[in-house]
């Protein structure tokens, strides 16, 4: 078997000594060792395949390089677990692990998930959940650098950064589309007034329409739902009237597959008589829907990447001030941008 590469190895390589390499390696080479020598360590690192020895690394450093994820439900997500994906990539990459406890959506146990992950030394904790949402963060994340992913702090005071997605471009961004397609008559299928997404997504809309001059129709803006069927049903209203709309956003994409569903039912194309654009870009539904569709892809794995690289910063240098990550956003809050992702579900407005 061959033998695993040492430090020392790595030193006779590059040509300078053990301390050098140990600078380098453990993030602390500037205004140490010199920059040509930082490189030749670091080919030399990889050239051997060299990785330091982790449980050392954590007795001298006092850390455990494991970070915590707490999640309301993401695990079983059927696309939210991306955020937790995007998390881990980060945290690996820079030689920590990740240790997931998931509360099934039960407020009750997110005081003893995060206790339990504090027993076991956690450098820092971050909550993830499934959907925007408010949260009311458990104390114990105060006690070690935190931060919050798809939630924010719902206390007067909030003291942790979350990132969250920039759910009023989304909306923005997919009303614009159907304006550069021609579509003036375009209505806007929200989902449940409990959810603190619709109304900035719905906030996007409107700030589109006005740019464009052209005035809201408040019968063609409501309340549906999350469900197929609430599309079905919220669609079938819409397009059965003497004077339908041209396109129609929906609030998600199961929303979207109802509103194709009427469309069908109605005798009416898509795109050809009816534009539909969802939201969420879910996977297995968007992509495979006849018509593939349009929709806004929420940016769960760059939100999980941004937060957990946040996080980092704080465990490696707990003085540092929080900035923003990459983004939008001011103070505790960093935005990520949703993307516009355009299929086959919408088209130039009908003429009729």
């Amino acid at each position: 078997m061959q033998r695993k590469a040492t430090a020392l190895d790595v030193a006779k390589r590059a040509g300078v000594s053990r301390s050098a390499v140990s600078l380098v390696l453990n993030g602390r080479g500037d205004g140490n060792v010199a920059k040509e020598s930082q490189d030749r360590i670091r080919q030399a690192a990889a050239d051997l395949k060299y990785s330091p020895n982790a449980i050392a690394l954590s007795l001298r450093n006092q850390r455990t390089r494991v970070i915590g994820i707490v999640s309301d439900e993401v695990v079983v997500s059927p696309f939210d677990g991306n955020i937790i994906g995007g998390a881990d990539d980060v945290a690996r990459a820079h030689g920590f692990v990740t240790v997931v406890m998931d509360t099934e959506r039960d407020a009750s146990r997110d005081e003893s998930a995060v206790e339990t992950l504090l027993d076991r030394q956690v450098d820092g904790l971050m909550y993830v959940t499934v959907g925007l949402k408010p949260l009311d963060v458990p104390h114990g994340m105060l006690r070690v650098p935190s931060v919050l992913a798809n939630c924010y702090d719902s206390s007067p005071a909030p003291k942790l950064h979350h990132v969250i997605p920039d759910e009023v471009s989304g909306g923005r961004e997919a009303t614009e589309h159907l304006l550069q397609l021609g579509h003036r008559d375009i209505a806007f299928l929200a989902g449940a007034a409990t959810s603190p997404a619709v109304p900035l997504r719905i906030t996007g809309h409107r700030e589109a329409m006005a740019k464009a001059a052209i005035p809201v129709r408040e019968d063609r803006v409501f309340m549906a739902g999350w469900d197929i069927n609430d599309g079905f049903h919220g669609a079938m209203g819409l397009l059965s009237a003497n004077e339908r709309p041209t396109a129609i956003v929906c609030a998600n994409d199961r929303l979207a597959i109802g509103v194709a569903l009427a469309a069908a039912r109605l005798g009416l194309a898509v795109p050809r008589d009816l534009s539909i654009i969802g939201y969420d870009d879910e996977f297995r539904i968007a992509a495979t829907m006849v018509p593939a569709l349009t929709t806004i892809a929420l940016p769960l794995r760059e939100m999980g990447a941004a937060a957990m690289s946040m996080l980092l910063e704080q465990i490696e240098d707990p003085g540092r001030t929080q900035r923003p990550a990459a983004g939008g956003g001011t103070g505790l809050e960093t935005m990520v941008p949703c993307r516009l992702v355009v299929r086959e579900s919408t088209g130039p407005v009908p003429a009729r």
